[in-house]
């Protein structure tokens, strides 16, 4: 039988892969893939050009696919559909793809919060008036710590890893929220050389069990300053100057975060750091 008697002639009006792809919209290599993984057979195969012909018997089991797609069930679940054609298993497959997608939507709204909040950080780092003691009340934050001396001069990246190695933490919630810590005693003999430890800040949004809760809710004097953590020294005496001037005195070890730096720019004038006392 000649294509062109198979394609008007007969019983069925057949249409060629290429007027199935126009007709609904498709690539023609997804529907060699169709057929292929035996989601939709044609109707006819030419034995000696190998073309592909569709029937109207295949329009409803494709729109049926592309129903089922655009729900974003797997090409497995929906050959399943196809080769029982049971209602209870539609209704499986919806089931199970609700649930799918509220998950997703909850990982979404995740995603979602921890972009404005790394947002509102970086226009706030951006619009802070650097170089200036600012006192304010800072909520509870949840950290993940490490206890250990650090000089100033030691690449921090390898503790970095070793915190994500040792608490199976994503690497990705790292940016803009790893900070370090003065003592408070080297603060009170105005010693900035050394760190007593790095911690990364949690967010709800991190869906991480294991806190430590070490860094309580209070008032900190804190000042912001282009540059990062070698700049610190002068900063910190700016601080400890400004306490001693108002009769206040150091609560516990400092806070030293970069809000900006070479995570986000290769600008270096763009460096952003904060200082938190807790007074």
């Amino acid at each position: 039988m000649s294509d062109k008697n198979h394609k008007g002639t007969g019983k069925k009006t057949l249409f060629s892969i290429g007027e199935m792809a126009r007709l609904f919209h498709m690539n023609i290599r997804t529907l060699r893939y169709y057929d292929e993984i035996g989601v939709l057979k044609p109707e006819y195969v030419n034995e000696e050009t190998n073309y592909r012909y569709y029937s109207t018997v295949q329009f409803e089991r494709l729109n049926t696919i592309k129903y089922l797609r655009a729900l974003d069930v797997p090409l497995e679940k929906i050959l399943i559909f196809l080769n029982e054609k049971e209602i209870s298993t539609i209704l499986s497959i919806f089931e199970e793809q609700r649930e799918s997608v509220l998950k997703k939507q909850e990982q979404l709204s995740r995603i979602e919060k921890k972009i404005t909040n790394r947002m509102e950080q970086i226009k706030a780092a951006l619009t802070a008036p650097y170089g200036q003691v600012i006192v304010k009340q800072i909520p509870q934050r949840e950290i993940v710590l490490l206890e250990k001396k650090i000089t100033r001069e030691e690449d921090l990246e390898p503790l970095i890893r070793d915190i994500s190695k040792k608490t199976y933490l994503d690497d990705a919630i790292f940016l803009g929220k790893v900070g370090v810590s003065v003592s408070q005693e080297d603060l009170k003999n105005g010693e900035f050389k050394h760190f007593s430890s790095i911690f990364i800040i949690l967010e709800d949004e991190d869906d991480f069990m294991n806190k430590d809760v070490v860094l309580e809710e209070g008032v900190y004097a804190t000042v912001q300053y282009r540059g990062t953590h070698e700049e610190a020294s002068s900063y910190y005496a700016m601080l400890l100057n400004y306490l001693m001037d108002s009769g206040l005195h150091i609560k516990g070890d400092s806070i030293e975060i970069t809000m900006i730096d070479a995570g986000m720019t290769n600008d270096h004038n763009q460096y952003v750091t904060e200082l938190q006392i807790p007074i």
